[in-house]
């Protein structure tokens, strides 16, 4: 191995480029987005774990989304916020720490896609072919589409990962706000042809299936609304395949622009505000858009706000 070639146990994060005067306002908003995101999720799991009329195959694919979005918060929104503080040049990591980040973010990223693609063709199902529901959503059913949502995830994310590993690397700064894959391959000095080969052939397989099975599932939701009889079931399910596909071109737009602006470091600011909003916004939307359109667990919202009102 080249001398030059070594590596580092200890690393820096860039960070966000938020000015002194400006980073406690940012901290500030980034944690009650925090907060509200893990209470939000936390308490929609809880609800459908503990109401038994919500043990259903629509609820419990559902589950995986308020899931994902625990543990992607977790794992990125508060390291993010101690850096807040920190000064820039004391923003340290170690390389170890920074695998694991790296790891679950790109996990975080692909289920995503992976879960909000096996949603779709719950719903699709459920609209589409209502007699025959019960019997192709099947539990053992559930648990594959789950299973498959993540295991298809933690698989290809782990050879992503293990690639940048193997490489010996002679950098030590993260030119970013957290640790992700691409963060970590810069850290070297070798041939990445092989890193970026895989990560741009998984990038756009992951995009182009997530893309196709949500475009095509919802336009034959709609066609088949839109040709129903049913006229007020079927414009309440438009309307929600809408806000449905709204969140997903959020997630899907900031994910691609993070994605692909790693390869221009002149938008560096704009990739990590994409990220940002990438991590950030649709966790926080998802319990509102998904969560209150479950009547069982809208209504024990509305009850919990009555009940907090009359006591005060």
């Amino acid at each position: 191995m080249d001398n030059l070639t070594f590596r580092y146990s200890i690393l820096l994060v860039e960070g966000l480029n938020v000015t002194h005067q400006y980073s406690y306002l940012a901290f500030f908003i980034i944690l009650m987005a925090y907060i509200f995101i893990i209470i939000s999720n936390l308490w929609i799991l809880i609800q459908i774990s503990a109401e038994k009329g919500l043990h259903q195959p629509m609820y419990m694919v559902y589950c995986n989304l308020p899931l994902k979005d625990v543990i992607g918060t977790t794992v990125i929104v508060p390291r993010l916020l101690r850096d807040f503080l920190a000064d820039p040049s004391e923003r340290y990591i170690t390389y170890a720490e920074c695998v694991i980040q790296a790891f679950f973010v790109h996990v975080n990223g692909t289920t995503s896609h992976t879960i909000l693609m096996i949603m779709a063709f719950d719903r699709y199902v459920a609209i589409c072919n209502p007699l025959r529901y019960s019997n192709i959503m099947s539990n053992n059913m559930v648990v594959k589409l789950s299973a498959g949502a993540w295991g298809a995830a933690v698989v290809l994310v782990g050879i992503l990962i293990g690639l940048s590993v193997r490489l010996s690397h002679c950098r030590s700064v993260i030119q970013n706000h957290m640790c992700d894959n691409a963060s970590l391959f810069k850290l070297s000095c070798e041939n990445t042809v092989i890193n970026n080969v895989y990560g741009l052939t998984f990038t756009v397989v992951l995009l182009v299936s997530s893309m196709g099975s949500v475009v095509l599932t919802y336009l034959r939701i709609a066609i088949v609304c839109l040709t129903g009889k049913n006229k007020a079931t079927n414009k309440k399910a438009i309307k929600t395949c809408c806000t449905h596909l709204t969140l997903y071109s959020i997630m899907l737009v900031s994910g691609i622009v993070s994605i692909f602006l790693h390869r221009v470091s002149e938008y560096s600011d704009n990739r990590r505000i994409a990220s940002i909003v990438f991590n950030v916004v649709p966790p926080g939307l998802n319990p509102i858009i998904y969560g209150l359109q479950i009547k069982e667990i809208r209504q024990t919202f509305f009850k919990f706000l009555k009940n907090k009102v009359n006591i005060m």
